[in-house]
């Protein structure tokens, strides 16, 4: 079925995503799986770098173990080392007496300036710490051939004691990490990386990232702080891991291809083939082919689905404005042609034969050719009037309708019409300006005088929403009912009516948003209501 222009189908009640919605999900998946990119990135490189940390930590707690069983085997005292003034790592609980030590470093830490050669210490090393190192630097070799971290011990003045560099009697004191493990707080941080050597290949060991991990945990004992141990070591570049794990990053990446691939079927589904079906149905309208006339099924968004149904409410619009057009066209020229007709022929009679005719013969053609004329002239006149009607502009307006239909009695009175008013409720109102509502009262009063017979009685009644028209004349027949409305439609043609009068009321009425109604009959007479939309 056709749909008018701003009609909606019951299709179009169903609840549909709005077209920003879709845009607006689109966007968001898109920034979803870019910050998931980032936050991927960013938490791999934390990891890599805690990992690290973990790793030395874990040596660092061995080794430092080894060293406080090595110093109790000198037979060092209570009173060996220095007081630890950081608390020591909180336990998990007092059963089982764990004391964790967590990685806490992120790759957006501070990262400190690169360690400089250590100087030579000008203090002496500690004896018990020195002979308790001597025999640890060979092990911190192989374990640091191992795991690849540089390991120092240091005694309780910063004197490194054993080391798996070439670096013994040297002082670390100057780093602050150090001086925080003689406190007894165990310190990690990042430092900057300093190499001569080119980058190393992705597939190898080395690694080549521009910081490094440096860890110092002290040397507990009793609440003192006997000396400390330094470990360091480069950390996994996030693009040698990536390479380690590319398989599994590959298939990640798959993965996220594929969601964003479906992602772009999703809107293609919801966007671009809607669309597509509006520019068959625009084609199809220009085509004049009946689908362009009914909405696209299942356009899944709503402002496509309500382009959708203006189109075709458009396109209705149109047909029958064209319709109304030619139907109008081949009226007017029928109302035309019969009066011009007469007109010509009257003319060529009398060109022809006014010497012969008697003045009573010309008198009635010169009659003729006159009344054609001013017939002519009452359609011009009515067809402006539809003209004003058709292209009228609703302003806001209300009219009270007791004292117009009062003032309406009086005028038809005044004429020698019988019209009189009904009951009306007090104070009501029409949305409708004066002058429309009287002139289409006035209008359908002097057809009900004129269709209706001699001594025919109007009545006027009102009630909310509409004002009716009533007469006790003939009436409308039945085969008339249905063309009543019908421009150039009329019985009194010879009385001198066009047809227009109900068709302007009409048009006029639709600017307001009313309409002028024909009543079923009830009993002998005719029945018209103004009716305002509401």
């Amino acid at each position: 079925m056709a749909l008018a222009t701003g009609s909606r189908s019951p299709e179009a009640r169903r609840p549909r995503a709005r077209l920003w919605m879709v845009f607006a999900a689109v966007g968001l998946g898109a920034f979803v799986l870019a910050l998931l990119g980032l936050v991927f990135l960013r938490l791999y490189d934390d990891q890599l770098i805690r990992q690290t940390e973990s790793e030395l930590i874990s040596q660092g707690v061995v080794v430092s173990e080894l060293v406080r069983v090595r110093l109790h085997e000198r037979g060092v005292g209570e009173s060996y080392g220095l007081n630890a003034f950081a608390p020591p790592p909180p336990t998990l609980s007092a059963e089982s007496g764990l004391r964790p030590l967590l990685p806490s470093l992120r790759a957006s830490a501070p990262v400190l300036p690169a360690a400089e050669m250590p100087p030579r210490s000008i203090l002496p090393a500690d004896v018990h710490a020195s002979e308790a190192g001597e025999p640890l630097s060979a092990l911190l070799v192989e374990v640091g051939r191992s795991t690849l971290a540089g390991i120092r011990v240091v005694d309780f003045q910063g004197v490194v004691v054993a080391s798996n560099y070439i670096d013994r009697d040297t002082s670390l004191m100057a780093r602050e990490e150090v001086r925080a493990a003689l406190r007894g707080e165990p310190r990690s941080v990042l430092r900057q990386r300093f190499s001569s050597h080119s980058d190393a290949p992705l597939a190898s060991l080395s690694r080549n990232a521009g910081v490094r991990v440096t860890v110092a945990l002290p040397v507990l004992e009793s609440g003192r702080v006997w000396g400390a141990v330094v470990l360091s070591r480069t950390p996994m570049t996030l693009a040698k891991a990536v390479y380690a794990d590319r398989w599994n990053l590959t298939a990640t990446g798959l993965v996220l291809l594929s969601v964003v691939a479906l992602m772009s079927l999703a809107g293609a589904t919801l966007v671009v083939r809607p669309v597509r079906a509006l520019v068959r149905q625009t084609r199809d309208i220009a085509a004049s082919a009946p689908e362009g006339f009914a909405p696209v099924s299942h356009p899944v968004v709503r402002e496509l689905a309500e382009l959708s149904e203006s189109l075709a409410g458009m396109a209705t619009a149109l047909r029958d404005r064209n319709q109304y057009i030619r139907s109008f066209a081949a009226n007017v020229s029928h109302e035309f042609k019969t009066p011009l007709a007469a007109i010509q022929g009257a003319v060529e009679l009398l060109r022809d034969s006014a010497g012969s005719m008697s003045p009573e013969q010309r008198e009635r053609f010169l009659a003729n050719i006159d009344a054609d004329a001013r017939r002519l002239t009452r359609l011009v006149q009515r067809l402006l009037e539809l003209a004003r009607a058709d292209s009228l502009v609703a302003r806001p307006s209300r009219t009270e309708v007791a004292p117009l239909l009062e003032a309406l009695a009086e005028r038809g009175r005044a004429e020698g019409l019988s019209v009189e008013v009904g009951a009306v409720p007090p104070g009501l109102v029409l949305g409708l300006p004066v002058e429309v509502l009287e002139d289409l009262l006035w209008q359908l009063i002097t057809n009900a005088a004129q269709h209706g017979g001699e001594g025919v009685r109007v009545r006027l009644e009102a009630e909310p929403g509409r004002v009716v028209v009533r007469d006790d004349g003939q009436g409308i027949s039945a085969s008339n009912r249905a063309r009543v409305f019908d421009a150039f439609f009329t019985t009194a043609r010879e009385r001198g009516g066009t047809g227009l009068g109900l068709t302007i009321g009409q048009s006029m009425l639709r600017a307001f948003g009313a309409r002028l109604e024909l009543l079923p009959g009830e009993g002998r007479g005719a029945a018209f209501a103004v009716v305002e939309e509401r």
